[in-house]
């Protein structure tokens, strides 16, 4: 085996340990009462490595969620399903994935440590919406109109989050495809205004 393969196999473990550590930890305490040395403890990591990868816990945070919405399977539109669609492809995926860990009991985190969490996932789907934006601007002949891309991206990213902060803390009947429903009913008619 060739050692850079061998070296990126490592680092994908250790990166994958800490990223498990930093998750069970969430499901049984406050992420801000978080400590790197708990995270170090649990994944049986030294200090050292953790700093080679990692700036401190949020970049982790960020790593793992960066995993999490490569892991997720967005689903396959239907082809009469409008292109700008597309964009919002994430969502049922991460309505989903809530979910699961909402029933089985493991969403202990708080609403301030939900807060911080959803803030990075924020920040990492407006970098996703903004590149799906742009790539469906690139194939319109006309400009997106008066609504700079900037606040569109920002518009359907903190309305994603709106709804699932608040679909997590009401803990009510809705299931995930429902509280995907209300967000696209949300976002999908400024969507349309722009792009079709």
């Amino acid at each position: 085996m060739p050692e850079k393969q061998f070296k990126d196999r490592r680092v994908q473990k250790t990166q994958g340990l800490l990223r498990e550590a930093l998750v069970s930890l969430i499901h049984e305490k406050s992420y801000d009462a978080i400590a790197v040395k708990e995270i170090l403890d649990r994944a049986n990591v030294g200090r050292s490595t953790f700093y080679t990868h990692f700036r401190d816990k949020d970049e982790l945070l960020v790593s793992g969620i960066h995993e999490m919405m490569r892991s997720l399977h967005s689903p396959v539109l239907p082809s009469p399903a409008k292109r700008y669609e597309n964009i919002i492809r994430f969502s049922l995926p991460i309505f989903e994935y809530h979910d699961r860990h909402r029933r089985t009991g493991s969403a202990r985190m708080g609403a301030k440590g939900r807060a911080i969490i959803h803030e990075h996932l924020q920040k990492v789907i407006a970098d996703l919406i903004a590149e799906d934006v742009r790539k469906a601007l690139q194939s319109r002949r006309k400009a997106a109109g008066q609504i700079p891309l900037a606040v569109l991206v920002q518009y359907v990213a903190s309305t994603f989050i709106l709804v699932l902060n608040w679909w997590a803390e009401s803990r009510g009947p809705l299931r995930s495809q429902e509280a995907n429903a209300l967000f696209r009913a949300l976002v999908l008619p400024t969507l349309a205004a722009i792009f079709d």
